[in-house]
């Protein structure tokens, strides 16, 4: 482990502070960070801000916002620039979605310095790589990458991107969990769904047709989704053509979910892919059992079929349906993963995981 006497300054780049999976990592891994005694600055591109973080903030979203395009990328851009050269960082990690290759190209080349670190935090690898492994290979060849899961790790290196792969798991605040599922009561009977909507990964209208087949409906009990995205309405629309728009509940992005997912019977997810799932975490820190596809990538490293929630063949609606049943039907079934939810998820604690960071940072400076 690193010694608290030396003191590191890490920079922590990001699209933003608020919302997403991966802001809430980069946010939680700078308030342990600067437990360890670490010097943390934080660069973000887009002004918004509702986690809770420590250290400084570079806002690149507030450089120029009435500037055409290009005067806007052009300042924002050299304010990078000097942030990282100015500052001798010894660690840079960088969580942002990397999609435009021109972009990285240059920061690769003219900005991140060798001791950088880039996460991938989706399975969606064409967030991160140009779909090119060529062009993939001109940026990351010699990077440092760290996943969120095994699986993302594997096809990293099968892709023959980069050697530099690392798979550490992303954190969670359990301790904080614990205090916000307190925080005000909601009324029980439901199984719960959550995501963002401004793509269909999650398959939010694929989920409530398999909700509509199911046996919940028959007895009340209700799917509240939170999250939300411009793909809502046509959900809505959806929900009110099946006559379940006073079944399917739309509660929007909450600050603080866990209330519902406290109380919720179980939680669903039907995505294409996933990184890690917050949610499916967050559900089991909260004693609530899950019911999820086998996707790439996530769900098989975090449920165990049968012991803490179901672990359905991807992509096949049928069985979802059917375990979705077997999850409200199977009393015993339903217990044992009720009582298996929270010891399940323990090794993803910010405690774990931090003290793997600091374990990485050790090898990285050897």
């Amino acid at each position: 482990m690193i010694s608290k006497n030396k003191t590191y300054k890490i920079a922590l780049i990001g699209d933003c502070l608020s919302y997403g999976g991966a802001e809430k990592v980069h946010a939680l891994l700078s308030l342990y960070f600067e437990k360890q005694g670490f010097e943390v600055q934080n660069c973000i591109f887009r002004d918004l801000i509702s986690y809770q973080y420590a250290g400084t903030v570079l806002n690149l979203g507030k450089i120029s916002p009435n500037s055409n395009t290009i005067v806007r990328k052009w300042h924002r851009f050299f304010a990078l620039k000097k942030f990282i050269r100015s500052n001798n960082f010894d660690f840079v990690i960088d969580f942002r979605m990397r999609p435009s290759f021109v972009f990285e190209l240059i920061l690769s080349r003219l900005v991140y310095p060798k001791n950088s670190i880039f996460t991938v935090l989706s399975g969606v690898l064409e967030f991160y790589f140009p779909k090119n492994s060529f062009l993939a290979k001109l940026i990351y060849a010699n990077r440092n990458i760290v996943t969120v899961s095994e699986a993302i790790e594997n096809e990293i290196r099968n892709l023959k991107i980069t050697n530099q792969v690392k798979n550490l798991y992303q954190p969670f605040d359990f301790e904080s969990i614990l205090v916000l599922k307190e925080a005000f009561v909601v009324d029980s009977h439901y199984i719960l769904a959550v995501g963002n909507m401004d793509t269909n990964i999650k398959q939010i209208d694929k989920l409530i047709v398999a909700y509509s087949q199911s046996n919940l409906p028959k007895q009340n009990i209700k799917l509240i989704v939170l999250g939300e995205g411009k793909l809502l309405p046509e959900y809505q629309k959806l929900a009110d053509k099946l006559k379940l728009s006073d079944l399917v509940l739309f509660k929007g992005t909450l600050k603080n979910p866990f209330p519902y997912y406290k109380k919720a019977l179980f939680l669903v997810l039907s995505s294409k892919n996933e990184g890690l799932s917050n949610a499916i975490i967050e559900s089991l820190a909260c004693q609530t059992p899950v019911v999820a596809f086998d996707c790439f990538s996530g769900p098989r490293e975090i449920i165990e079929n049968n012991k803490n929630g179901l672990l359905v063949e991807n992509q096949n609606f049928d069985k979802l349906v059917l375990a979705m049943n077997d999850m409200l039907e199977n009393k015993e079934l339903y217990q044992d993963c009720k009582k298996n939810a929270v010891a399940s998820v323990s090794r993803f604690s910010i405690a774990i995981i931090g003290k793997q960071w600091l374990d990485y940072f050790k090898i990285m400076k050897q």
